[in-house]
């Protein structure tokens, strides 16, 4: 008899209202997400209050709305999980509230998952299962981190960011050079008009072998060259400019400069966690993996390190409720289940 495992999993990190239903840990039969960009646009960044107020609005609907896409009756529904870690913590309480009230309503057991494992996991979603061990790189607004990965459920951290992450860095530069928000696909797009050669921008790369990421710099150079000036100096005779005295071919430049220098230092990171984990397969998720410098770029050095390449389908790249629900399958065939008192944990372990 075929399997037939239903996961319903809901995700609310951060400022994305997803439900999904997921057979047997790959099958996707919907994903819907809520978006919130046009609220916090005007902001440039997310508030997390407005996030909060909107996954109320937001979340019933889209549970609904998963349910219908699937033809999935309640009676088909195999188990809840949630993304109950890490996030924002207003936004990660309204998720977990709707599924512990699912799973309590309609007695089905309750899974919690690490949304930033379940980004590792989100390359298998619609395709074949990863090759093991692999080397994982998770890259978004939030987090940025290097794992092995010796299994969907065995993952070990390597490295994270000790300051801003990749995607944070977008979204800062993508408000220096008013491309708008988010950042990340803004710069990118930018970046395409650009000479990625025209400014040399620093790579900071930590000491000796770190699988550390550090990206203040780099953010803080970007803003220094928009002004004209040179940090840790004063110079009473440079005139300082704004970012209106660029036209857009400057500014296509700096984009581009600025993402080179983004994707070398990932590609370098990925490089010395491939040589220290021995991987056969090298995992990228996260929103930053949608950037085309970088998939183009991995692609490359993939191959010159006899490495399968996995990412996910750019649709599966930012925050969804499919991943969580696809890692969740594996917790419940190992019989790693919650109970409704499960806790939101904010920061990242």
């Amino acid at each position: 008899m075929n399997e037939d495992v239903r996961i319903l999993a809901i995700e609310s990190s951060c400022d994305e209202t997803a439900c999904a239903v997921v057979r047997n840990g790959h099958e996707v039969l919907s994903n819907v997400v809520a978006t919130q960009l046009e609220l916090h646009a005007r902001y440039g960044g997310v508030v997390p209050e407005i996030a909060s107020r909107a996954h109320v609005e937001a979340v019933n609907p889209v549970i609904a709305e998963a349910l219908k896409q699937s033809q999935t009756t309640v009676d088909k529904i195999t188990a809840i999980a949630v993304a109950n870690e890490p996030g924002l913590i207003g936004s990660l309480l309204v998720g977990l509230m709707a599924a512990k009230t699912l799973a309590w309503m309609w007695q089905k057991p309750i899974i919690g998952v690490n949304h930033v494992y379940a980004h590792a996991y989100s390359p298998t979603l619609d395709a074949e299962p990863v090759q093991y061990p692999a080397a994982a790189l998770v890259a978004s607004g939030g987090h940025t981190a290097l794992y092995r990965c010796d299994g969907p459920m065995n993952i070990t951290l390597l490295g994270k960011t000790i300051d801003d992450a990749a995607g944070e860095a977008f979204d800062k530069v993508a408000s220096i050079l008013k491309l708008g928000f988010p950042g990340g696909p803004a710069v990118d797009k930018s970046a395409r008009e650009g000479n990625a050669s025209a400014v040399r921008f620093p790579r900071t790369l930590l000491r000796g072998q770190s699988l550390d990421f550090s990206f203040s710099g780099l953010k803080t150079a970007v803003l220094y060259h928009v002004r004209g000036t040179s940090g840790g100096r004063t110079q009473q005779d440079v005139q300082p400019r704004s970012i209106e005295d660029y036209s857009t071919t400057e500014i296509a430049d700096i984009a581009a400069s600025f993402q080179a220098a983004v994707v070398d230092i990932l590609k370098i990171k990925i490089r010395r966690a491939v040589n220290l984990t021995s991987a056969r397969t090298i995992i990228v998720g996260g929103g930053v993996s949608a950037n085309s410098a970088l998939r183009s770029t991995l692609q490359t050095q993939a191959a010159k390190l006899s490495c399968t390449l996995r990412m996910p389908e750019l649709k599966y790249c930012g925050d969804n409720a499919a991943m969580v629900a696809g890692l969740a399958y594996h917790y419940f065939k190992a019989g790693q289940l919650a109970n409704l008192d499960l806790d939101s944990r904010p920061t990242i372990m």
